[in-house]
């Protein structure tokens, strides 16, 4: 079935990040979109809003009378749907045509100018950023996004209807079940290359293996952007370059300092010097992610002057060094970072903005087999805050292991104050510490917390 002779689209997880832009996608192009997911939440909602039907519990007959026939209709599934589905067998059972979420969108992007943004952590930053420069700039940008900006309020951006240039398409490239192997992009970044979804690829040298793959798809004459020190070999027929931060590279943040409320660098490139450029979302992780982007932005002819202002205007994304809360006396920021190399990166960026103060983290380990496999680096990186709450795994599809509990890596916490913790007890734990700077951290439903969290410290602070 050709993406031109669908008129229904049916989305098995809607409300997954991904899932949900290709949702709004399709209906901004006429299609009529409806879809399950387990959960509601805010994204859901807002989906909803937007007039797309959206139910929570798999039951055939909870499908819209319009979706029951398979002409002209395409079901979108993501892997982490499981095969007893009971929507899933009916579509199956009933011969509609159906594709993954990857596939659909290496098929939307298949004939456009493509840049994929792809690494183990750092490609919904990243992405977001490239795709802020380049609408800042003017360009005709349509973006698929991992996260919702803070920009933009949405994950899809959309380019303009009405513009005479051929639209750039930035597409975070999600190496999950290789899902970026459907993408043959034109510009390719490649943020990082960590050991991660060992239960999918199973070894290190595996992971290595399919981003070798996908720069590999790369189109001739295209470009790839490695941050400097990955072991990826560059393909002939494409142009490459490295960025870095605080070492030589084609692309390279320098003279990095604080200068509240932004991070500033200077970036070497190839062309010169750009001189105090400005990022107003924290952290050392985040100069690197902006040196990739601007890279990119920079080599598809973006000026000097619109880089400095898009980077400056940034805004940032729901869940990376999301300020939640702040007053003279508390600090509260919310992040996404589900990885030992994320968790390091993020509580040394906290330390230094805020070098004097207590650095108290609630942290909730994202799947079983990541804490099996990462127990360590996890309990290194994470006692580098001076205090730990230490929540219940999140098991998202996976079934328990047994002998894998937060205990493995609390054991190994080095932090002067650590304590496990239970969901159900958290906010009564909470009560009984100094509020100083919290940080609230992990991919699972930790953020269920965010708003009563916020409202117990508007509250107490109140008083």
């Amino acid at each position: 079935m050709y993406l031109k002779d669908i008129s229904r689209v049916y989305f098995i997880g809607i409300g997954g990040i991904g899932m949900s832009a290709l949702a709004r996608w399709f209906r901004h192009y006429g299609c009529e979109v409806a879809g399950y997911d387990r959960t509601r939440t805010t994204l859901t909602e807002q989906l909803e809003k937007e007039g797309i039907a959206v139910h929570y519990i798999d039951d055939v007959n909870l499908i819209p009378e319009s979706f029951r026939a398979p002409q002209n209709c395409l079901i979108v599934y993501t892997p982490a749907v499981p095969s007893d589905h009971k929507e899933l067998i009916f579509f199956r059972t009933n011969g509609f045509s159906e594709l993954k979420r990857s596939q659909i969108l290496g098929r939307i992007t298949q004939d456009l100018f493509t840049i994929g943004i792809s690494g183990t952590h750092g490609k919904t930053t990243t992405s977001s950023m490239t795709a802020h420069l380049l609408t800042a700039a003017g360009k005709n940008c349509t973006a698929f996004l991992g996260g919702i900006t803070q920009n933009y309020g949405t994950n899809l951006l959309l380019g303009k209807a009405d513009s005479n240039e051929d639209p750039l398409v930035v597409a975070e490239a999600d190496e999950f079940d290789r899902s970026f192997l459907t993408l043959f992009p034109n510009v390719a970044v490649v943020t990082s290359m960590d050991a991660d979804h060992l239960d999918i690829y199973g070894t290190h040298d595996e992971i290595k293996k399919s981003f070798h793959e996908f720069v590999a798809q790369i189109k001739n004459d295209g470009v790839v952007i490695v941050k400097k020190g990955l072991e990826l070999a560059i393909p002939e027929h494409v142009h490459g370059y490295t960025y870095a931060c605080g070492q030589p590279a084609d692309f390279s943040a320098i003279n990095i300092r604080i200068e509240a409320p932004y991070f500033t660098f200077d970036l070497d490139t190839p062309n010169g010097k750009i001189k105090d450029l400005q990022i107003q979302v924290p952290g050392f992780h985040n100069v690197e992610n902006a040196t990739a982007a601007a890279a990119v932005a920079l080599l598809l002819g973006v000026s000097e002057t619109n880089v400095r202002e898009g980077l400056r205007t940034y805004l940032g994304v729901k869940r990376r060094f999301e300020y939640i809360y702040r007053s003279d006396s508390t600090i509260y920021i919310d992040d996404y970072a589900h990885h030992p190399a994320e968790t390091e990166a993020f509580i040394k960026s906290a330390k230094a903005l805020y070098p004097d103060r207590k650095v108290t983290v609630i942290f909730q380990p994202h799947l079983y087999s990541r804490t099996r496999d990462f127990a360590s680096e996890f309990a290194t990186s994470l006692s580098l805050a001076d205090e730990v709450i230490l929540l219940d795994i999140y098991p998202a599809r996976e079934q328990p292991i047994e002998g894998v509990t937060s205990e493995i890596i609390f054991n190994e916490i080095k932090s002067p104050e650590k304590q496990l913790c239970r969901k159900s007890d958290l906010m009564q734990v909470l009560t009984q510490k100094r509020r100083d700077v919290l940080v609230t951290m992990g991919a699972g439903d930790i953020d269920t917390f965010i708003i009563p969290i916020r409202d117990w410290l508007t509250e107490t602070e109140k008083k």
